[in-house]
Order: C-alpha cells, then structure tokens, then sequence
C-alpha cells in the first residue's frame, strides 16, 4: 500500500459534553488507537470493529474524566482507558507529566500505560504518529501530529481554548503552548477534543485570523 493511502483517521461525537473522539491507525495493519475513549466503551469497540479494525491502544490528551473517564471530586464519567484496557489490553499512552493524575482518576493500572516524553513517536504501519506536551489546561495536557491533522484535546478548539481556572490549570503555560503549536504549517488541520466551534474541524491558518487575539488575552 502507499504510504500516503495507510492512514486511518476518524472523528466520532461522543458523549453529553459534546466530546469528539478520534480513531487513528493503519489500513494497513487494521491496527488503531483512540483517542480519549470515554463515555461508551461498547459504542467504541462497536465503531472499531465495523471498520474492521482492532483496537491496540489509547492517546490521552489530558486526564479530566470527560476524556477518559473515572471520577474527579463529584464529577463521574463511564468507560474511559481503564475500562478499554480491560476489555481490549489497549495500553493507554499518555504524558509523564500526568500518567500520576491518570491513575487516581481512573483507577488504571501502571502495566496498562506508557508514560512518554514530548516528542515521542508512536508507529502503526506506515502512520506516525508525535506527541507533543501543551501545558496550561492541565500540566501534562499533549497534542498529536499525525501527517496534517492535529489532535489537540483541550489545549485549542476551533475559535477558542482550553479553560485554565481547574486545579493545575495555567494561563501562561497555554498561552506558551498555543504559540508553540502556531508554528506549525497553516495548512495542519485542528482536530479538537469537543465540538465547540463553528465547524468540527479548522485549518491552522484560519485560526490565526480568527483566534489569536482571544489567546494573547489569556
């Protein structure tokens, strides 16, 4: 197969918050992660498995039970990568900077995750796949940068940001981040972790024009 043609790149809404989950993989192998698998693990393996792909691993952006479950506080969410891990021995890849917080919010064991370093690679076929760590919504918050797609949870929506008045949360690191991320090419297109925009997806480019002044005010 092509190279060009191996990637398998998926956005599906999820959940009450309107979250947006994401399946990345190689056509190839018919092998993918999930990004931040909460809310209905039966609904995510029923997704992976009409594909016809088989489920080897989750990509945490940051550990709030709306993006892989658990309980913080009051706050409850089902499914989450604990509960993929156990169904499906998907081993959960996730900053080092928050694997500790991880684990008390999800009851997820240390034989289950990969702590990672930004700059990280992780390769399925011929798709890979950079971990890049955007501090500021929380410490150990990370992006990915698979070919011109960037999945960037809750660091940057589409017309907006991630909050940081949550415990860990920190303007000046986010504001750091998101200049980090802006200099990447304008044609990678932002892949966010909820539906918070005008459209599910947007260009880097567009986001300058019409997000940035929002984000030089944090």
């Amino acid at each position: 197969m092509d190279e060009s043609n191996d990637l398998y790149f998926e956005q599906v809404a999820i959940g009450p918050m309107q979250n947006f989950i994401y399946f990345i993989g190689s056509r190839r192998t018919r092998e993918c992660l999930v990004v931040d698998p909460a809310w209905s693990t039966e609904g995510i393996m029923e997704f992976a498995g009409e594909a016809d792909m088989r489920i080897v691993g989750s990509l945490v952006t940051h550990y709030h039970p709306d993006h892989v479950g658990g309980r913080m506080g009051f706050f409850g969410v089902p499914g989450g990568v604990a509960e993929l891990a156990g169904q499906t021995d998907a081993i959960a890849h996730v900053s080092k900077h928050e694997a500790d917080g991880l684990i008390k919010i999800t009851g997820l064991s240390e034989s289950d995750l990969v702590r990672h370093d930004s700059g990280d690679v992780i390769t399925l076929g011929d798709v890979s796949i950079e971990l890049i760590h955007t501090p500021g919504h929380t410490p150990g918050s990370q992006c990915f940068l698979v070919r011109e797609r960037l999945v960037t949870g809750d660091t940057l929506f589409v017309d907006g940001c991630g909050r940081v008045d949550l415990p860990g949360g920190d303007a000046g690191a986010l504001r750091e981040s998101l200049r980090t991320l802006a200099k990447l090419p304008d044609t990678v297109t932002i892949c966010p972790g909820h539906n918070y925009g005008r459209t599910p997806t947007n260009t880097m480019a567009e986001q300058k024009q019409s997000n940035w002044s929002m984000i030089d005010a944090l």
